[in-house]
């Protein structure tokens, strides 16, 4: 009898023991349970509450200043494998070689006379914001034949424009001349517009484009009129010497 008792008692005391081990399990599970809710809820606040990080990119507009070409396929580089070998982009060779802080715009347009040029002056003015304009145009009219006075007229529009735009811009008219085939009086006074017109407006000169390279075949592509990539260097140079002074004041 009294081994029975305890034997029961041993047994009420186990059954006591592991009641206890399992609410001990409980409540642990319950704290395990919560510490890890706890933990996420700070994630959670942490991934609110932190920084995003972007890549910014600069809308800072460029400082440098701009020298546009305006002007027809000499500017454009008719017939070159690239418009990199035309003359404007020997002049941007050269501003870099000297770390010149200018960058250059070419708005060459092949077979442009002075009356296009005149008509779209404006759009090309609206579009750029320009420090040195440099004005190649007047072959075509020659060669066609126009008569002057309206290409005297039509090249102190596009002047007129290019002011009214900046006045402070600076200008470089490139001189051009024509064969001996058009007429001795014709050639003769279409040489004389642009000097007139640069002392008139006060505007720089290089005095013929194509000093040194017009009628000379090995520096002309098969038409005789455009200047192959090595012509073309020569007209950078001739344009140079005017350009030059101008900004590296």
């Amino acid at each position: 009898m009294l081994k029975l008792k305890n034997k029961q008692l041993k047994l009420n005391f186990r059954d006591r023991d592991f009641n206890i081990f399992l609410k001990l399990c409980y409540f642990s599970l319950v704290i395990m349970l919560l510490s890890c809710k706890s933990d996420t809820a700070k994630k959670a606040n942490k991934t609110k509450t932190a920084p995003i990080k972007t890549e910014i990119k600069s809308t800072a507009k460029s400082t440098k200043k701009k020298i546009l070409f305006f002007g027809d396929s000499l500017t454009a580089g008719y017939g070159l494998e690239d418009v990199n070998e035309a003359f404007p982009a020997c002049i941007q060779s050269k501003i870099d070689s000297l770390s010149l802080d200018y960058t250059v715009l070419n708005a060459g347009l092949s077979g442009e006379t002075t009356s296009g040029g005149k008509s779209r002056i404006n759009w090309v003015l609206n579009n750029q914001n320009i420090d040195i304009f440099i004005l190649e145009l007047g072959a075509n009219d020659g060669l066609r034949g126009i008569p002057l006075k309206e290409t005297r007229k039509n090249l102190q529009a596009i002047i007129d424009a290019v002011i009214q735009k900046n006045p402070t811009i600076k200008i470089v008219l490139t001189g051009m001349q024509l064969p001996p085939n058009m007429g001795i009086d014709y050639t003769t006074e279409f040489k004389t517009i642009f000097p007139e017109l640069a002392k008139k407006n006060g505007l720089e000169l290089v005095p013929f484009l194509l000093k040194d390279v017009g009628g000379i075949s090995a520096l002309n592509q098969a038409d005789g009129i455009h200047p192959t990539m090595e012509g073309h260097k020569i007209l950078a140079n001739n344009v140079w010497v005017v350009l030059e002074p101008m900004i590296t004041l």
